[in-house]
């Protein structure tokens, strides 16, 4: 497995890191979006660790490593005015990378285990209202250089509000996916398969998309494509939601990732239930899907002070 990594360690730290990097691959299945966060977060706290230390670490160090020097590296991160979350995640990299050495005998040091992790800021899911999120749909066409591309741009944005996919699930459909089936098998974060059901609207808008599209599709490759036949760029969608949001005056939070977000705030205020929507988004833990919650009842609160107001005023 090659992985870049940017900082210097000695030839058998930089094995363990590497081991380490395949062994989360491999057996635990993560992401390359993952093990390229890892990666960083390993980085930054080496480069911490080489300038602690006056050398570049050497084996022998990974075993005598104290609570000191970590909580040093910590303190330096906070002096940065990084976010709790930023700094959490670093940190559990490095509690990860530390399991995996202490695990595999290559050291026995826990001095990590006794960090407790920075509770992170309580940030709600940013969501559009229905409204936004219908009028977006109804004039995404406009903001593409050709009709087909057009037409796929409508395609993707109903298929991540319909659906609640992440960008990169939908941008992995393969011709064959869909078809005239009721129900999409999605393989999200981890590679944990969930099942979604299609909306007749995201089928049409799919359908007139792939009628229209210039290049001929093969079974079990790319659905949506980029200009020159390629499977289509996250980046493209997000300049596309860029230049709607700006033409429309949108929210600052108009991103691929809002689209999901809407789709559960949507959902739990038509009363379905929150066990249904972690099903359904693929969310690990209940807890993940419960701030869907504090999102609906922040909408109430702001429903409630406009009618307040305009009763005060009459």
């Amino acid at each position: 497995m090659k992985q870049e990594i940017k900082f210097k360690a000695s030839t058998e730290i930089m094995k363990h890191i590497h081991d380490w990097l395949s062994w989360i691959k491999f057996e635990r299945n993560y992401s390359v979006h993952t093990i390229d966060a890892y990666s960083r977060d390993l980085s930054i706290f080496f480069e911490f660790w080489s300038d602690y230390l006056g050398n570049i670490p050497q084996h022998k160090d990974l075993q005598e490593i104290d609570v000191k020097t970590f909580r040093a590296f910590l303190s330096k991160q906070n002096s940065r005015q990084l976010t709790k979350t930023s700094i959490s995640r670093e940190l559990s990299t490095i509690k990860n990378f530390f399991k995996w050495l202490n695990s595999n005998h290559i050291i026995e040091n826990t001095a990590i285990t006794i960090i407790a992790t920075p509770k992170k800021e309580k940030i709600l899911p940013k969501s559009l209202d229905v409204n936004q999120t219908l009028h977006l749909l109804e004039v995404a066409t406009k903001y593409a250089k050709e009709e087909w591309q057009g037409l796929r741009d409508v395609a993707i944005l109903t298929i991540l509000y319909g659906c609640g996919l992440r960008i990169s699930e939908a941008l992995a459909l393969n011709v064959g996916d869909i078809n005239h089936n009721d129900f999409l098998k999605i393989h999200g974060k981890g590679n944990k398969e969930r099942i979604v059901p299609i909306l007749p609207i995201v089928k049409d808008k799919i359908d007139a998309y792939t009628n229209a599209c210039p290049y001929n599709f093969k079974h079990g490759e790319a659905l949506f494509l980029g200009a020159r036949g390629e499977r289509l760029s996250p980046r493209i969608v997000q300049r596309t939601l860029e230049k709607i949001r700006h033409s429309l005056g949108l929210p600052d939070n108009l991103t691929p990732h809002a689209l999901r977000h809407s789709f559960a705030t949507h959902l739990l205020a038509e009363g379905i239930n929150l066990r249904s929507i972690q099903e359904l988004l693929g969310h690990a833990s209940l807890s993940t899907t419960q701030r869907y919650t504090d999102v609906e009842i922040e909408h109430l609160k702001k429903e409630y002070k406009k009618a307040k107001l305009l009763s005060d005023n009459n």
